[in-house]
């Protein structure tokens, strides 16, 4: 493997991880903010990305970036609702959503499967025309990606340090605590899968739109893959401020996509994958556990050998 290739993987990582760390920053805020399991993730990845293309199709590309985190905020408050309005559990919830999303999304794709935007104008071909001839050339998709992860950050640090935002950590800490403090659990539910939601769809219509095409599978399997690298994220940079958790965010984005990448290029079969996706989960979840047992796991090896 030479250095060439190395930098094509490390560009492809880097593109693959900043749009999915769209993702992993919903995740970050209706999981480790709000205490919200949110597994309609998947669907509302594929309605922004489906959404997105429609608008894109019809000749109104960056009015889809707006259309598309519009449906993930619908899509967010259906699941709220869902489990703070008519008493459905929150797992629950998030499956009966994903479930009812495949539907959706076929009916927004025109009753196909798939959307082909190969001869589309899209951000990251108008951003490609904008940058023709400029040290930046050939770095359209890292670019426009780059940008969306820098706004997402920007306005997740600050809509998390106002009063809102506190109140759905709160939220998140101790909802007793925050009906005593006059703060309805409801509301602060239901703008936080709202916003989370709106990052999802933008995600997946950046995705969309990058790789010029939808399927109605594209958003398979990313709660999976978002869980990965928020726990990667969070034993990385788990401490500190909301900046640098969202950075750690970004980054283990960024590390899960890499690894995805080279397993890849090692010519692993596709259906092995969601073995690797869920070995990382695993390794992600008993890692900080196993190194905090790891003291007490060698004593007992030590007595045991001393014994025989």
């Amino acid at each position: 493997m030479n250095i060439a290739t190395i930098l094509t993987l490390g560009e492809t990582a880097l593109k693959l991880g900043l749009i999915c760390s769209l993702t992993v920053l919903a995740l970050f805020l209706s999981y480790s903010m709000l205490n919200v399991c949110d597994l309609s993730t998947d669907g509302c990845f594929t309605l922004g990305a489906a959404v997105g293309a429609t608008v894109a199709i019809s000749g109104h590309p960056f009015l889809s970036i707006p259309a598309a985190m519009a449906a993930g905020v619908g899509s967010g408050f259906v699941t709220a609702i869902l489990q703070t309005k008519m008493g459905v559990d929150s797992l629950l919830a998030g499956i009966i959503v994903n479930t009812g999303l495949y539907s959706v999304n076929i009916a927004v794709m025109g009753g196909s499967s798939l959307l082909n935007m190969n001869r589309t104008t899209t951000v990251f071909t108008m951003m490609k025309d904008a940058l023709k001839g400029t040290p930046l050339q050939g770095r359209t998709e890292i670019l426009v990606a780059l940008i969306a992860v820098v706004v997402v950050v920007a306005f997740l640090v600050f809509f998390l340090k106002t009063r809102l935002g506190l109140a759905i950590r709160a939220t998140g800490n101790n909802p007793d605590m925050v009906k005593s403090s006059s703060i309805n659990p409801v509301f602060t539910t239901i703008v936080g899968l709202c916003v989370a939601n709106s990052f999802t769809a933008l995600s997946g219509c950046l995705l969309a739109q990058s790789q010029k095409s939808v399927d109605i599978n594209i958003g398979q399997g990313m709660v999976t893959i978002a869980l990965a690298s928020l726990l990667i994220g969070g034993t990385i940079l788990g401490k500190g401020g909301i900046l640098l958790r969202a950075v750690g965010m970004v980054l283990g984005a960024f590390i899960f996509r890499l690894v995805y990448t080279i397993a890849l290029r090692l010519n692993m079969p596709a259906f092995m994958l969601k073995l690797v996706s869920s070995v990382i989960v695993v390794l992600a979840i008993s890692g900080p556990y196993l190194k905090k047992q790891w003291p007490q796991i060698r004593r007992r090896m030590t007595h045991k050998k001393g014994g025989i």
